[in-house]
């Protein structure tokens, strides 16, 4: 009995907490249009008004402008940058399959870090890799802000000295990446990458298919409009009828002393055209 009286005291307490909440949702729309008809009758009324009269009004109407415009600044502000969680791009025609990884479409629980070593996760897709003794690399999500930016985040890499011999960032793709994948395919990466100073970036596919992987790598056009890599795998050995899983790795040449901020990723694949 004790817990039906306690079962039944919780369904009160939750219920009366909805009926407080729309009381004070009601009452906050009644201000709002008591408000609202406050001021349309002053405007019509306004020319009746005496001088003092209209200097009050004036007064308290350049109070109750200045909080609207900066609540209407702010949200034009917010509602201008890419939407959170947006997986929208543009993708080539015929497309069987499109990705935007996470870390580029929501925010992460730890949005960086600093003097990363090497095998270390950032979310739950990307995993830095490096032979430095000493780390001087960060890395962090960054939202994006520019008009012309799809993705609501993008990933900034800082690196200071840099006394190894390679760096790259290991990026997991998704089960639906290799469902289906035949050597008919042609896999395609879009990009969008900001510099420092002039950097060879290159873009290396791993598909593992039974003991073995099949590697393929391209490199990144950062002087062209479209940056953008594709890889053919007409061309490669892979066995379709083993594939396990894929990934792609970001391979970044002579970093020190630069910042790269990758602004957006994509992938996306379809079967080539046959002649």
């Amino acid at each position: 009995m004790k817990g039906l009286t306690l079962t039944g005291q919780s369904g009160a307490s939750d219920s009366e907490s909805w009926m407080a909440e729309l009381r004070g949702s009601l009452l906050d729309r009644v201000a709002r249009q008591r408000a609202l008809r406050r001021w349309r009758r002053a405007a019509r009324q306004a020319p009746s008004f005496s001088l003092q009269r209209l200097r009050h009004e004036r007064g308290q109407a350049r109070k109750l402008r200045h909080e609207l415009n900066e609540l209407i600044a702010y949200a034009d502000y917010q509602l201008a940058l890419p939407v959170i969680g947006s997986a929208m791009f543009p993708k080539p025609h015929g497309t069987d399959w499109a990705w935007r990884p996470s870390l580029w479409r929501n925010p992460l629980p730890v949005p960086g870090m600093s003097s990363a070593e090497s095998n270390t996760r950032l979310g739950d897709e990307i995993v830095l890799f490096h032979d430095c003794r000493y780390s001087e690399l960060t890395l962090r999500q960054v939202r994006n802000r520019r008009e012309s930016d799809l993705a609501p985040f993008g990933l900034r890499m800082d690196v200071f000295n840099f006394d190894g011999s390679f760096l790259s960032l290991a990026l997991d793709l998704p089960d639906g990446a290799v469902d289906g994948l035949k050597r008919s395919h042609l896999i395609r990466v879009d990009t969008i990458v900001e510099m420092e100073k002039p950097l060879e970036i290159f873009v290396r596919l791993n598909v593992r298919h039974g003991p073995n992987t099949e590697q393929i790598v391209r490199e990144l056009p950062l002087h062209e409009e479209t940056v953008m890599a594709e890889f053919d795998l007409a061309y490669s050995r892979l066995n379709e009828k083993r594939v396990e899983r894929a990934w792609l790795d970001l391979i970044f040449e002579n970093p020190q002393m630069s910042q790269v901020t990758v602004r957006d990723l994509t992938l996306s694949r379809r079967p080539r055209a046959e002649f």
